[in-house]
């Protein structure tokens, strides 16, 4: 079967956050879809397969990182749509039967792609004993994200500040659900209107690229600051990548672009 690494939430290769793709037939057991997640170690691995005319959702889709299944996933989902688009395999809309409900993927003609995702609800936290010490700066606010995107959100003081983070990941631990985003506002003139780095080392990720379900969280935090609905936000870890986030309610619009880089055949 043909096994695809796709660079998403950037139009460029070697940039943005890498996943793996893989179009089944159907899900084989859990422990083999572990086992693809682990070989390919990426941050994620998404696995589809088509589902019966008329239903509620064209494709079931999982995501596992190296170590585990998520229930939420941006990227691998960007990178599913990307690949069903680039292949032929599913013209336009695309709706995703997943743990978090039907996720929706638009194709636009410049190559991006819309999904349409929950909103995650916001409630404000106390910040944690030790997290300044573990992150390496002081948090101003601190968030819980909800059981879907399962992260605590913590804003920082400024742009720098986020840039400038080396956390200690063994500390991060067990703060959340499954870690830690870190944000701030965009220093003027940017061409983005903030900023995030985002640490998940209870799922094997010490620092992900380009998180996708972060924004869900993300832009209703920054919207509500900064009194627009549609804002860009850029990730930056050393691959970096940008999200377009427009909120919606209950629903948030995430857009970026992908990037194909490899394609393989795996033999097991």
């Amino acid at each position: 079967m043909r096994i695809r690494i796709v660079d998403a939430f950037t139009d460029r290769p070697f940039a943005g956050n890498p996943a793996g793709v893989l179009l089944l037939d159907s899900f084989p057991d859990d422990a083999w879809l572990q086992n693809v997640a682990r070989e390919v170690n990426h941050a994620e691995t998404a696995f589809a397969h088509h589902l019966p005319e008329a239903g509620e959702a064209d494709w079931a889709l999982r995501w596992f990182t190296p170590v585990t299944e998520v229930a939420l996933c941006g990227h691998a989902t960007l990178a599913t749509a990307h690949v069903l688009r680039t292949t032929g395999t599913h013209e336009g809309r695309v709706r995703f039967a997943t743990r978090s409900g039907v996720l929706i993927a638009t194709p636009h003609e410049d190559g991006s792609v819309t999904l349409d995702f929950p909103t995650a609800p916001l409630t404000r936290a106390d910040i944690p004993q030790g997290i300044a010490e573990a992150l390496g700066a002081r948090p101003l606010t601190a968030f819980d994200t909800g059981p879907n995107v399962g992260d605590l959100l913590v804003e920082l003081a400024d742009e720098q500040t986020v840039l400038d983070l080396a956390p200690d990941h063994r500390a991060l631990r067990g703060r959340s659900a499954r870690g830690i985003i870190a944000t701030a506002a965009a220093d003027p003139g940017r061409g983005y209107d903030f900023v995030s780095r985002c640490f998940f080392p209870d799922v094997g990720i010490d620092e992900d690229p380009v998180t996708g379900s972060a924004h869900t969280a993300l832009a209703p935090f920054w919207s509500e600051r900064l009194g627009r609905p549609d804002l860009t936000g850029l990730q930056a870890s050393p691959r970096s990548g940008s999200v377009r986030t427009g909120l919606r309610g209950d629903r948030t619009l995430l857009t970026g672009h992908a990037v194909t880089v490899i394609e393989g055949e795996l033999l097991v």
